[in-house]
């Protein structure tokens, strides 16, 4: 009998082969309008999907033009979206910038955040905090983005709360200082993550959202000292607020960017069980480091859990086939990872697929 990770699960209205996903992986493959390159978005996706069944989740994508910058597509034009028309699953929306970045695309785009607090990276460039009036403008940004997902013909949306994107801006008091009902405490600094995954999964329904977070990350200044409480928080009022969401999606505290796939990078002590156990049975994306063996075996272990290899997808389109046969990997590339703006297939849908059928 094969591994249950191997094995049909079913995640809201989407039927499943396997409990194998591709998480979002920012690829930089669009054009000067934030628009998906075609056909080669389309065609590294269609190679993702090659294995009947599988869930994958698009890249992280800008919910507004004012709200991104760099290299990464958009959910916001009719040109995106009509992109995005060629390749449909679940969209991840998030919002992430850098004042110059910004400036380049509108010189009166303004880099805004929960508080005046930059990135350690750049010290310089400090955020304007939002306004209350501000804030609920983005709930509706994070609304029509998803609005625009389901025109694009996605079965689904993510919800960015991880790597230092707006919603883990407001959630981690590393990032939001704020004295009003937006910080200070752990149930105000929740408050704008829970405004916006009500909105959205008002909007198109509970069982097409999910939402991730990464308690653990430090990156883009991130990491508080102790993320148990405040994950714990706002894990136990979505588990009660939205019974029926798609899932949550958590990254492990040993994902690590710059180092190898398989190895562990963080403080022994660090550690998702917390949460994990009090989400519940509800439907759980891990991320962070898994091998075959440590996917297979948390999949044997609880029947809710979905297991998502990052590097190793974009080096295999044919993953789950590989992993349930046990096939050889192809080593990921690390220096094509981020080739911004370039229509060429270098490093993203050149890897070959096995042999094996």
């Amino acid at each position: 009998m094969s591994s249950p990770l191997f094995q049909p699960y079913t995640l809201g209205p989407i039927s499943l082969k396997h409990r194998v996903v591709l998480p979002p992986l920012t690829r930089l493959k669009v054009d000067a309008a934030h628009v998906p390159l075609q056909p080669l978005t389309k065609e590294y996706y269609t190679q993702r999907a090659s294995a009947p069944g599988t869930l994958l989740i698009a890249e992280s994508t800008f919910i507004a033009a004012k709200g991104g910058g760099f290299s990464m597509p958009g959910i916001y034009s009719q040109d995106q979206i009509k992109a995005w028309k060629e390749v449909r699953f679940i969209l991840a929306l998030g919002r992430n910038s850098m004042l110059s970045v910004l400036k380049n695309e509108d010189p009166t785009f303004e880099l805004v955040g929960p508080s005046n607090i930059p990135v350690p990276e750049n010290t310089a460039d400090k955020p304007r905090p939002l306004t209350v009036a501000e804030i609920d403008e983005y709930v509706g940004l994070y609304v029509q983005a998803a609005k625009n997902a389901i025109e694009a013909g996605f079965d689904g949306v993510e919800i960015h709360g991880a790597h230092g994107c707006l919603v883990d801006q407001f959630l981690q008091d590393v990032s939001n200082v704020r004295t009003d009902d937006y910080g200070g405490s752990i149930e105000n600094r929740a408050r704008f993550p829970l405004a916006v995954l009500k909105a959205v999964s008002q909007e198109i329904g509970e069982e097409r959202t999910g939402i991730r977070f990464s308690p653990w990350s430090q990156f883009a200044g991130m990491g508080m000292a102790d993320p148990i409480p405040t994950f714990s928080h706002v894990i136990s009022e979505i588990k009660r607020l939205h019974p029926k969401l798609a899932y949550l999606h958590l990254i492990e505290p040993r994902m690590n960017a710059d180092s190898p796939a398989d190895t562990t990078t963080s403080n022994v002590a660090d550690s998702n069980s917390a949460l994990i156990e009090l989400w519940g049975d509800g439907p759980l994306i891990v991320a962070g480091g898994y091998t075959r063996e440590s996917a297979m075996k948390l999949a044997a272990e609880k029947k809710n859990v979905l297991v998502a290899l990052g590097r190793h997808f974009i080096a295999n389109p044919d993953l789950p086939l590989r992993l349930e046969k046990n096939l050889p990997l192809n080593p990921y590339d690390r220096s094509t990872f981020y080739l911004a703006m370039q229509n060429d297939p270098k490093g993203y849908t050149d890897y070959p697929f096995s042999e094996v059928a």
